[in-house]
Protein backbone atom coordinates (compact mmCIF):
# COMPACT_ATOMS: atom_id res chain seq x y z
CA UNK A 1 0.00 0.00 0.00
CA UNK A 2 1.49 3.69 -0.86
CA UNK A 3 0.36 6.86 -0.15
CA UNK A 4 0.31 9.91 -2.38
CA UNK A 5 -0.11 13.44 -0.46
CA UNK A 6 -4.03 12.74 0.65
CA UNK A 7 -5.10 10.18 -1.85
CA UNK A 8 -4.54 6.22 -0.98
CA UNK A 9 -3.11 4.00 -3.64
CA UNK A 10 -3.89 0.57 -3.37
CA UNK A 11 -1.86 -2.51 -4.46
CA UNK A 12 -3.53 -5.57 -6.49
CA UNK A 13 -7.00 -4.88 -6.02
CA UNK A 14 -9.66 -6.77 -7.49
CA UNK A 15 -12.03 -4.62 -10.04
CA UNK A 16 -14.98 -7.44 -9.88
CA UNK A 17 -17.19 -5.23 -7.60
CA UNK A 18 -16.13 -2.12 -9.89
CA UNK A 19 -17.50 -3.50 -13.50
CA UNK A 20 -21.23 -4.95 -14.06
CA UNK A 21 -19.81 -8.02 -15.80
CA UNK A 22 -19.01 -8.85 -12.32
CA UNK A 23 -15.66 -10.30 -14.13
CA UNK A 24 -12.60 -10.77 -11.50
CA UNK A 25 -9.65 -8.86 -13.66
CA UNK A 26 -7.31 -7.19 -11.02
CA UNK A 27 -5.42 -3.79 -11.06
CA UNK A 28 -2.02 -3.53 -10.60
CA UNK A 29 -2.80 0.12 -8.52
CA UNK A 30 -6.25 1.36 -7.45
CA UNK A 31 -7.19 4.60 -6.19
CA UNK A 32 -10.87 6.40 -5.64
CA UNK A 33 -10.52 10.06 -6.60
CA UNK A 34 -13.23 12.76 -4.69
CA UNK A 35 -11.93 16.10 -6.57
CA UNK A 36 -10.09 17.37 -9.14
CA UNK A 37 -6.95 17.90 -7.17
CA UNK A 38 -6.91 14.02 -6.83
CA UNK A 39 -7.74 12.91 -9.91
CA UNK A 40 -4.69 15.66 -11.15
CA UNK A 41 -2.45 14.03 -8.31
CA UNK A 42 -3.47 10.16 -9.54
CA UNK A 43 -2.33 11.39 -13.15
CA UNK A 44 0.57 12.93 -12.24
CA UNK A 45 1.90 9.71 -10.12
CA UNK A 46 0.65 7.34 -13.08
CA UNK A 47 2.88 9.42 -15.08
CA UNK A 48 5.75 9.59 -13.24
CA UNK A 49 6.40 6.16 -12.71
CA UNK A 50 5.43 5.71 -16.49
CA UNK A 51 2.28 3.28 -16.10
CA UNK A 52 -0.80 3.30 -18.13
CA UNK A 53 -4.23 4.57 -16.25
CA UNK A 54 -8.05 3.66 -16.75
CA UNK A 55 -10.60 5.98 -15.37
CA UNK A 56 -13.84 3.86 -14.62
CA UNK A 57 -17.36 5.62 -13.32
CA UNK A 58 -20.20 2.91 -12.89
CA UNK A 59 -18.22 0.36 -14.95
CA UNK A 60 -21.15 -1.08 -16.78
CA UNK A 61 -19.86 -0.23 -20.40
CA UNK A 62 -16.68 -2.12 -19.94
CA UNK A 63 -15.43 -5.48 -20.72
CA UNK A 64 -12.48 -6.21 -18.98
CA UNK A 65 -10.75 -8.89 -20.45
CA UNK A 66 -7.50 -9.31 -18.34
CA UNK A 67 -5.76 -8.13 -15.77
CA UNK A 68 -4.54 -4.09 -15.59
CA UNK A 69 -1.46 -3.54 -15.47
CA UNK A 70 -1.61 0.17 -14.67
CA UNK A 71 -3.69 2.62 -12.31
CA UNK A 72 -7.40 1.95 -12.52
CA UNK A 73 -8.65 5.46 -11.07
CA UNK A 74 -12.04 5.50 -9.66
CA UNK A 75 -14.11 8.49 -10.23
CA UNK A 76 -16.24 9.56 -7.31
CA UNK A 77 -16.88 12.76 -7.89
CA UNK A 78 -20.30 13.55 -6.82
CA UNK A 79 -22.62 16.78 -6.53
CA UNK A 80 -25.35 18.72 -8.45
CA UNK A 81 -25.64 22.88 -8.73
CA UNK A 82 -27.88 25.03 -10.88
CA UNK A 83 -25.71 27.31 -12.52
CA UNK A 84 -28.76 29.38 -14.38
CA UNK A 85 -32.48 29.30 -16.16
CA UNK A 86 -33.57 31.23 -18.83
CA UNK A 87 -37.02 31.27 -20.46
CA UNK A 88 -37.57 27.40 -21.40
CA UNK A 89 -34.60 25.94 -19.75
CA UNK A 90 -32.43 24.66 -16.67
CA UNK A 91 -29.02 24.56 -16.54
CA UNK A 92 -27.73 21.84 -14.14
CA UNK A 93 -24.24 20.79 -13.84
CA UNK A 94 -23.44 17.45 -12.37
CA UNK A 95 -20.40 15.85 -11.35
CA UNK A 96 -18.96 13.23 -13.16
CA UNK A 97 -19.07 10.35 -11.03
CA UNK A 98 -22.84 10.81 -10.03
CA UNK A 99 -25.15 8.07 -10.78
CA UNK A 100 -27.12 8.54 -14.10
CA UNK A 101 -30.59 7.11 -12.68
CA UNK A 102 -29.99 8.65 -9.59
CA UNK A 103 -29.93 12.15 -11.70
CA UNK A 104 -32.43 11.06 -13.34
CA UNK A 105 -34.79 10.95 -10.25
CA UNK A 106 -32.92 14.25 -9.15
CA UNK A 107 -34.49 15.60 -12.51
CA UNK A 108 -38.08 13.82 -11.95
CA UNK A 109 -38.56 15.57 -8.56
CA UNK A 110 -37.62 18.87 -9.64
CA UNK A 111 -39.19 18.91 -12.97
CA UNK A 112 -36.41 19.54 -15.20
CA UNK A 113 -37.60 17.93 -18.32
CA UNK A 114 -35.90 16.17 -20.62
CA UNK A 115 -34.05 12.64 -19.49
CA UNK A 116 -37.16 10.64 -18.49
CA UNK A 117 -36.51 8.39 -21.37
CA UNK A 118 -33.32 7.87 -20.56
CA UNK A 119 -34.44 6.64 -16.87
CA UNK A 120 -32.76 3.32 -15.47
CA UNK A 121 -29.74 3.06 -17.91
CA UNK A 122 -26.82 2.16 -15.61
CA UNK A 123 -23.60 3.99 -15.25
CA UNK A 124 -22.32 7.35 -14.10
CA UNK A 125 -22.39 10.68 -15.43
CA UNK A 126 -19.12 11.47 -16.97
CA UNK A 127 -20.32 8.29 -19.46
CA UNK A 128 -23.36 9.96 -21.20
CA UNK A 129 -21.72 12.44 -23.19
CA UNK A 130 -18.84 9.61 -23.89
CA UNK A 131 -21.18 7.15 -25.01
CA UNK A 132 -23.97 9.87 -26.09
CA UNK A 133 -26.30 7.32 -24.36
CA UNK A 134 -30.17 6.92 -25.83
CA UNK A 135 -33.01 5.05 -25.44
CA UNK A 136 -35.92 4.89 -26.93
CA UNK A 137 -35.93 8.38 -28.58
CA UNK A 138 -33.80 10.65 -26.82
CA UNK A 139 -30.25 11.30 -26.72
CA UNK A 140 -27.40 12.79 -24.69
CA UNK A 141 -26.63 15.04 -27.30
CA UNK A 142 -30.96 16.49 -26.91
CA UNK A 143 -30.06 17.68 -23.65
CA UNK A 144 -26.56 18.67 -23.29
CA UNK A 145 -25.39 21.71 -23.03
CA UNK A 146 -21.61 21.55 -22.07
CA UNK A 147 -18.65 19.53 -20.06
CA UNK A 148 -15.59 20.01 -18.47
CA UNK A 149 -12.98 17.65 -19.26
CA UNK A 150 -9.17 17.01 -17.49
CA UNK A 151 -5.73 16.45 -19.98
CA UNK A 152 -4.87 12.97 -18.79
CA UNK A 153 -1.04 14.48 -19.80
CA UNK A 154 -1.23 18.14 -19.70
CA UNK A 155 -3.19 18.83 -16.97
CA UNK A 156 -5.04 21.67 -18.23
CA UNK A 157 -9.12 21.63 -17.98
CA UNK A 158 -11.20 22.42 -21.27
CA UNK A 159 -14.84 22.91 -21.74
CA UNK A 160 -16.77 20.82 -24.56
CA UNK A 161 -20.12 22.21 -26.37
CA UNK A 162 -22.05 19.98 -27.99
CA UNK A 163 -20.68 20.72 -31.36
CA UNK A 164 -17.29 19.83 -29.93
CA UNK A 165 -18.53 16.43 -28.79
CA UNK A 166 -19.25 15.78 -32.57
CA UNK A 167 -22.09 13.91 -31.29
CA UNK A 168 -23.25 10.27 -32.85
CA UNK A 169 -25.01 7.16 -32.32
CA UNK A 170 -23.01 5.84 -29.57
CA UNK A 171 -20.25 7.89 -30.30
CA UNK A 172 -18.45 11.04 -29.53
CA UNK A 173 -14.78 12.72 -30.26
CA UNK A 174 -13.88 11.30 -26.74
CA UNK A 175 -14.07 7.42 -28.91
CA UNK A 176 -11.82 8.90 -31.57
CA UNK A 177 -9.99 11.85 -31.76
CA UNK A 178 -9.73 12.44 -28.28
CA UNK A 179 -9.40 8.80 -27.21
CA UNK A 180 -8.12 8.21 -23.87
CA UNK A 181 -6.80 12.23 -23.66
CA UNK A 182 -9.25 13.74 -21.41
CA UNK A 183 -11.28 12.83 -17.97
CA UNK A 184 -14.87 14.31 -17.72
CA UNK A 185 -15.28 15.35 -14.84
CA UNK A 186 -18.59 17.53 -14.81
CA UNK A 187 -21.39 17.44 -17.32
CA UNK A 188 -23.76 20.39 -17.66
CA UNK A 189 -27.13 19.40 -18.97
CA UNK A 190 -29.90 22.04 -20.79
CA UNK A 191 -33.26 20.44 -19.02
CA UNK A 192 -36.47 21.54 -20.15
CA UNK A 193 -39.10 23.39 -18.02
CA UNK A 194 -41.99 22.78 -20.16
CA UNK A 195 -41.58 18.89 -21.78
CA UNK A 196 -41.68 17.76 -24.84
CA UNK A 197 -43.19 14.15 -24.56
CA UNK A 198 -41.69 10.81 -26.92
CA UNK A 199 -43.84 8.40 -26.48
CA UNK A 200 -43.43 6.88 -30.26
CA UNK A 201 -40.07 4.46 -29.86
CA UNK A 202 -40.49 1.34 -28.78
CA UNK A 203 -43.01 0.03 -26.05
CA UNK A 204 -43.36 3.14 -24.19
CA UNK A 205 -47.13 4.07 -25.67
CA UNK A 206 -48.35 0.79 -24.96
CA UNK A 207 -46.76 0.43 -21.23
CA UNK A 208 -48.48 3.78 -20.31
CA UNK A 209 -51.89 2.22 -21.93
CA UNK A 210 -51.49 -0.84 -19.98
CA UNK A 211 -51.05 1.60 -16.68
CA UNK A 212 -53.80 2.94 -17.52
CA UNK A 213 -51.85 6.83 -17.61
CA UNK A 214 -54.55 9.65 -18.54
CA UNK A 215 -52.58 12.45 -18.42
CA UNK A 216 -48.87 12.14 -19.73
CA UNK A 217 -46.45 13.72 -17.55
CA UNK A 218 -42.15 13.21 -17.37
CA UNK A 219 -42.86 10.92 -13.98
CA UNK A 220 -44.88 8.57 -15.84
CA UNK A 221 -43.08 8.42 -19.12
CA UNK A 222 -40.05 7.56 -16.11
CA UNK A 223 -41.91 5.16 -14.67
CA UNK A 224 -43.07 3.50 -18.17
CA UNK A 225 -39.47 3.38 -19.42
CA UNK A 226 -38.37 1.76 -15.61
CA UNK A 227 -40.80 -0.37 -16.14
CA UNK A 228 -40.21 -2.53 -19.52
CA UNK A 229 -36.18 -2.18 -18.97
CA UNK A 230 -37.07 -4.00 -15.84
CA UNK A 231 -38.94 -6.81 -17.38
CA UNK A 232 -36.46 -7.48 -20.35
CA UNK A 233 -33.01 -6.59 -18.93
CA UNK A 234 -31.11 -8.28 -16.08
CA UNK A 235 -30.23 -6.96 -12.90
CA UNK A 236 -26.17 -6.90 -12.85
CA UNK A 237 -26.68 -7.36 -9.17
CA UNK A 238 -27.76 -10.68 -9.99
CA UNK A 239 -26.71 -11.37 -13.42
CA UNK A 240 -23.37 -9.54 -15.02
CA UNK A 241 -24.06 -7.49 -17.63
CA UNK A 242 -23.54 -4.51 -19.61
CA UNK A 243 -26.82 -4.00 -20.69
CA UNK A 244 -26.74 -3.99 -24.81
CA UNK A 245 -23.40 -4.85 -26.20
CA UNK A 246 -23.95 -4.59 -29.59
CA UNK A 247 -24.87 -1.37 -31.32
CA UNK A 248 -28.12 -1.22 -33.98
CA UNK A 249 -26.25 -1.53 -37.43
CA UNK A 250 -27.78 0.79 -40.43
CA UNK A 251 -28.12 -0.71 -43.91
CA UNK A 252 -28.59 1.16 -46.81
CA UNK A 253 -32.07 1.08 -48.30
CA UNK A 254 -31.47 -1.24 -51.16
CA UNK A 255 -29.78 -3.88 -48.56
CA UNK A 256 -33.21 -3.31 -46.33
CA UNK A 257 -35.29 -3.97 -49.19
CA UNK A 258 -33.39 -7.34 -49.84
CA UNK A 259 -33.39 -8.66 -46.23
CA UNK A 260 -37.06 -7.82 -45.78
CA UNK A 261 -37.72 -9.74 -48.54
CA UNK A 262 -36.16 -12.65 -47.24
CA UNK A 263 -37.08 -11.99 -43.64
CA UNK A 264 -40.62 -9.94 -44.01
CA UNK A 265 -40.53 -9.23 -39.59
CA UNK A 266 -37.49 -7.99 -39.98
CA UNK A 267 -37.23 -4.72 -37.17
CA UNK A 268 -35.89 -1.86 -38.65
CA UNK A 269 -35.94 2.42 -38.32
CA UNK A 270 -35.53 5.25 -40.72
CA UNK A 271 -32.54 7.15 -40.22
CA UNK A 272 -32.47 10.89 -40.78
CA UNK A 273 -29.86 10.28 -43.47
CA UNK A 274 -32.04 7.90 -45.16
CA UNK A 275 -30.62 4.82 -44.15
CA UNK A 276 -31.94 2.00 -42.18
CA UNK A 277 -31.48 0.82 -38.80
CA UNK A 278 -31.95 -2.86 -38.02
CA UNK A 279 -32.65 -3.89 -34.70
CA UNK A 280 -29.85 -5.93 -33.28
CA UNK A 281 -31.71 -7.87 -30.29
CA UNK A 282 -34.39 -9.19 -33.59
CA UNK A 283 -31.09 -10.09 -36.00
CA UNK A 284 -29.34 -12.26 -32.94
CA UNK A 285 -32.31 -13.76 -31.96
CA UNK A 286 -33.69 -15.03 -35.09
CA UNK A 287 -30.04 -16.47 -35.52
CA UNK A 288 -30.80 -19.18 -33.02
CA UNK A 289 -28.54 -17.11 -30.19
CA UNK A 290 -30.98 -15.96 -27.63
CA UNK A 291 -30.51 -17.86 -24.64
CA UNK A 292 -26.92 -19.43 -25.94
CA UNK A 293 -24.74 -20.28 -23.19
CA UNK A 294 -21.63 -22.23 -23.03
CA UNK A 295 -20.05 -22.49 -19.51
CA UNK A 296 -21.03 -19.21 -17.38
CA UNK A 297 -20.73 -16.92 -20.67
CA UNK A 298 -24.04 -16.43 -22.96
CA UNK A 299 -26.71 -14.26 -24.70
CA UNK A 300 -29.93 -13.77 -22.52
CA UNK A 301 -32.81 -15.52 -22.41
CA UNK A 302 -35.18 -12.80 -22.44
CA UNK A 303 -33.14 -10.15 -24.64
CA UNK A 304 -30.70 -11.45 -27.00
CA UNK A 305 -28.94 -8.30 -27.73
CA UNK A 306 -26.94 -8.46 -23.96
CA UNK A 307 -24.51 -10.86 -22.99
CA UNK A 308 -24.50 -11.95 -19.47
CA UNK A 309 -22.01 -13.69 -17.23
CA UNK A 310 -23.80 -16.38 -15.06
CA UNK A 311 -21.19 -16.79 -12.27
CA UNK A 312 -17.41 -17.09 -12.88
CA UNK A 313 -16.95 -16.23 -16.55
CA UNK A 314 -13.73 -14.20 -17.86
CA UNK A 315 -13.92 -11.13 -20.05
CA UNK A 316 -12.18 -13.57 -22.64
CA UNK A 317 -15.00 -16.30 -22.51
CA UNK A 318 -17.50 -13.48 -23.30
CA UNK A 319 -15.35 -11.91 -25.73
CA UNK A 320 -15.90 -15.31 -27.51
CA UNK A 321 -19.70 -15.45 -27.42
CA UNK A 322 -19.32 -11.68 -28.70
CA UNK A 323 -17.20 -13.18 -31.72
CA UNK A 324 -19.52 -16.09 -32.02
CA UNK A 325 -22.85 -13.53 -32.58
CA UNK A 326 -20.99 -11.34 -34.62
CA UNK A 327 -19.91 -14.29 -37.00
CA UNK A 328 -23.62 -15.80 -36.89
CA UNK A 329 -25.31 -12.62 -37.98
CA UNK A 330 -22.98 -11.76 -39.96
CA UNK A 331 -23.12 -15.79 -42.10
CA UNK A 332 -26.91 -14.99 -41.74
CA UNK A 333 -27.82 -11.54 -43.38
CA UNK A 334 -24.46 -10.16 -44.56
CA UNK A 335 -24.94 -8.12 -41.71
CA UNK A 336 -21.99 -6.51 -39.48
CA UNK A 337 -22.91 -6.01 -35.93
CA UNK A 338 -20.27 -3.72 -33.72
CA UNK A 339 -20.03 -4.09 -29.59
CA UNK A 340 -21.60 -0.82 -27.71
CA UNK A 341 -19.62 -1.98 -25.28
CA UNK A 342 -15.94 -0.90 -24.47
CA UNK A 343 -13.23 -3.96 -24.61
CA UNK A 344 -10.40 -3.81 -22.33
Amino acid sequence: MQYFKAMEILDHISLKPCNSFGIDARARHFAKITSVAELQEALEWAQKAAMPTLVIGGGSNILLREDYNGLVIKNELLGYEVLGTDEDFVYVKVNAGEVWHRFVLHCLEHAYAGVENLALIPGCVGASPMQNIGAYGVEIRDVFHELTALHRYEGYQRTFTNEDCAFGYRESVFKHVYKDQFVITDVTYRLRKKPVYHIEYGAIRQELERQHVSELSIQAIARAVIHIRSSKLPDPAEIGNAGSFFKNPSVDPAKYESLKKEFPELVAYENEDGTVKLAAGWLIEHAGLKGYRKGDAGVHEKQALVLVNYGNATGSEILQVCDLVMDTVFKKYGVTLHPEVNIL
